[in-house]
């Protein structure tokens, strides 16, 4: 907990480096309730005040935060997550505050996505863990013709490609140093299975910090790709016939310099931890899928044959399992989970893993034993005599098993949980009435 005397340090010195740098506006960021990022810009001259007081927004205007009786919220601060964008002109140069949003009492707000993985986070900090996350952020840039993006692949590369200097290949290495420059510990990035995808690797961070720092890389991924005449999308399953954007999220709990997942004593080198962790996972892994693949076009990836998961069971190296233990151990033993995708709301996927994985430590629950087959090529009768589960087939179905999940209400807070259902409700029942092209070419001409 800061003091008031780390308080006055740290405004102070930001207000010498929005001097020195000459920074001309600063975006108060949070997010919805859906994780699209939200900002509101105020003049340097207003910094000190902002400061202060926070900003003031209009929470009915906010996608699953209030109604227009309730709405007069504040964006305050949070002054050690001040960070100058790299890849602003030097002329409008901006920096950016994450925020934590409050009501009209002053309040913390409980729609506050940032709010439901802060209370995760502190959960487990009781228990004397750190929790750490680390993504493989993918996603696919498109040309754009008038401003609008067209459903072209930016290139026709594929799996690790050293691609020519395309402007695809130098606004990926631009991202990455842009972010090296604001200290996220980039590890790698490179072109990923289908044509025009990319995917870049954070090194593991606590998830508080990682989860601002997704908002912050989202925005800035879309800014400099528009800089060379690309659109950045996130959409999972953009394009017929070739992989989806994922979004896989290394994950262990550790406390000072030690990680709690690894035993050298250990079955596969994993503590009891790990294993009931990751009981957790999988016994919840049908009641946070609506979080963690939250849109319709989600389920479009999760499908066989496109290394996208679609059954519940864990693995060491097999790539068709849900989770997978990575190889390394001691401080590289973590967890992978592969369902996630990265239109979702980072706060709310990393809370609900979290909260999965501490019921199965609480409860101590086992994942069994490692599926090493390819589960895609196994028969029906071979997954059932593994007990191989399937994730929801599509967001409808996610929807409803959320809706009766206890643990899941728990960890996102009535307000969000309601509100989240109530939306993608909303979204499912659009798209379950739509019909779709392939529907008339299919059936027009043969009904």
């Amino acid at each position: 907990m800061a003091t008031d005397k780390d308080y006055a340090e740290m405004k102070e010195d930001i207000l010498k480096r929005v001097r020195k740098e000459n920074v001309k506006f600063i975006e108060m960021q949070f997010s919805d309730i859906l994780g699209t990022v939200k900002s509101v810009s105020i003049p340097t001259t207003r910094v000190e005040s902002v400061i202060d007081d926070g900003v003031y927004l209009d929470g009915s205007s906010i996608l699953g935060y209030a109604t227009i009786e309730e709405s007069d919220m504040r964006a305050n601060p949070i002054l050690d997550s001040f960070q100058i964008y790299p890849w602003v002109d030097s002329g409008v140069k901006t920096a950016r505050f994450m925020c934590t949003i409050s009501d009209h009492s002053g309040n913390r707000f409980k729609g506050d996505p940032r709010w439901a993985l802060e209370k995760m986070v502190d959960r487990v900090k009781e228990m004397g863990y750190e929790f750490n996350v680390g993504p493989e952020f993918e996603f696919f840039m498109f040309p754009m013709q008038n401003g609008v993006p067209v459903l072209v692949p930016a290139d026709a590369g594929g799996y690790f490609d050293l691609m020519p200097q395309d402007k695809g290949e130098v606004a990926r290495k631009e991202m990455v140093l842009a972010f090296d420059t604001l200290g996220y510990d980039m590890e790698a990035s490179h072109h990923e299975v289908a044509p025009g995808q990319v995917e870049i690797d954070l090194r593991y961070q606590s998830a508080l910090t990682m989860a601002d720092r997704m908002l912050t890389l989202k925005y800035g991924v879309k800014c400099i790709a528009q800089k060379y005449g690309l659109y950045a999308s996130f959409m999972p399953k953009p394009l017929y016939g070739e992989n989806g954007s994922g979004m896989h999220v290394h994950m262990s709990l550790s406390n000072k310099d030690r990680n709690a997942f690894y035993d050298p004593e250990g079955k596969w080198g994993l503590s009891e931890l790990a294993m009931n962790f990751m009981g957790g996972l999988l016994a919840h892994a049908k009641e946070n899928c609506a979080i963690l693949a939250s849109y319709v076009n989600s389920y479009k990836r999760l499908v066989p044959g496109y290394e996208a998961p679609c059954y519940i069971s864990w693995a060491n190296m097999n790539r068709s399992a849900l989770l997978r233990v990575p190889a390394g151990r001691g401080m590289r033993t973590r967890v992978e989970q592969r369902n996630p995708d990265p239109a979702g709301n980072p706060y709310l996927q990393f809370a609900v893993m979290l909260a999965a994985g501490l019921d199965g430590i609480k409860n101590r629950l086992s994942p069994g034993e490692p599926i090493e087959k390819d589960i895609y090529h196994m028969s029906p009768e071979d997954r059932r005599r593994h007990r191989i589960e399937d994730l929801p087939m599509n967001l409808g179905d996610a929807l409803d098993v959320l809706a009766e999940s206890k643990v899941m209400k728990e960890a996102l807070g009535e307000h969000i949980f309601n509100h989240y259902l109530h939306i993608k409700g909303l979204e499912w029942d659009e798209y379950r009435k739509h019909v779709t092209d392939w529907e008339i070419q299919r059936y027009l001409r043969v009904l």
